[in-house]
């Protein structure tokens, strides 16, 4: 298996319908002993074309195990945006605030890729046990913008750093904007977004829900017309204008052209560390 072996099987699985559906399986499996996280990667496995019990055996025990993870709900359900800003009914021309949910045992990616000592790539698969309900915008019926526990993941180092006057670049659903706003660290928070429809959205439906939304200031614009002459009084800067890895990398490698051009500004990036491993 090459470094990214891992990675490919579990996104076929994640790829795939039974994914959505597997609580049955899992249970199935479950009841033979075994417990419903490792119930759930024999199923990876098997999509992945492994062959968990048998020649694949010790691949499948040395890493699985550090691949997939029952998830505690409550660990969610208590931040502070998923606790205060409510989504449905809420409406803003062909745009709908709503939930959508995880079924049991629906398999995600919940955090960053790490790398194993051995150089093996680890992907992080999640999964409920009980449906879990997370915000999202529809546009026409079709699903356009989402919270999920995996932003709450991958977000929580850069909000944790926020300090001062804080810069992001990439607004969506104003996640890392409200958990900015809400520290006492923070002064104030710049949100740069080229989508009207997007600036729109939140300052109609979810800014008006925001503790300390004061704070907030968004600017309409492209991120990289921004950059290039951008205030230098910012203390922390966030970047997060790709939707996954594969193209976050060349935009990533173009943003961090800019960094010496503000050396008093800490610059943080949306999934750096998966980013890191395909450049």
């Amino acid at each position: 298996m090459d470094k990214f072996g891992l990675v490919e099987i579990f996104a076929k699985y994640l790829n795939s319908a039974f994914s959505e559906n597997a609580e049955k399986a899992v249970r199935e499996i479950a009841e033979l002993g075994i417990d419903d996280a490792a119930a759930l990667s024999y199923l990876a496995a098997e999509f992945g074309g492994l062959d968990a019990g048998g020649a694949d055996r010790e691949t499948f025990m040395r890493y699985f195990p550090l691949c997939v993870k029952k998830l505690d709900a409550k660990d969610y359900i208590s931040d502070p945006y998923y606790k205060n800003v409510r989504f449905d009914g809420k409406t803003d021309a062909n745009c709908r605030l709503c939930t959508k949910k995880y079924n049991p045992y629906e398999s995600f990616v919940y955090d960053d890729l790490t790398e194993n000592f051995d150089g093996t790539i680890i992907p992080h698969i999640g999964f409920f046990d009980k449906e879990f309900y997370y915000p999202a915008v529809e546009e026409d019926g079709k699903i356009w913008m989402t919270v999920t526990p995996n932003e709450i993941n991958t977000m929580k180092e850069p909000v944790k750093k926020a300090r001062g006057n804080v810069l992001t670049f990439g607004l969506g659903l104003g996640y890392f904007a409200y958990s900015c706003a809400i520290k006492s660290e923070v002064g104030s928070v710049t949100a740069v977004e080229r989508n009207p429809a997007i600036i729109r959205l939140f300052e109609s439906l979810i800014l008006p829900q925001i503790p300390c939304g004061e704070k907030i200031r968004i600017v309409c614009a492209d991120a990289f017309d921004y950059i290039s002459d951008m205030p230098k009084d910012f203390d922390f800067a966030f970047v997060d204008v790709w939707r996954d890895v594969s193209d976050g990398a060349p935009l990533y490698t173009k943003f961090k052209r800019y960094e010496n051009n503000y050396p008093e500004t800490e610059f943080s990036y949306w999934i750096e560390k998966s980013i890191g491993f395909y450049l």
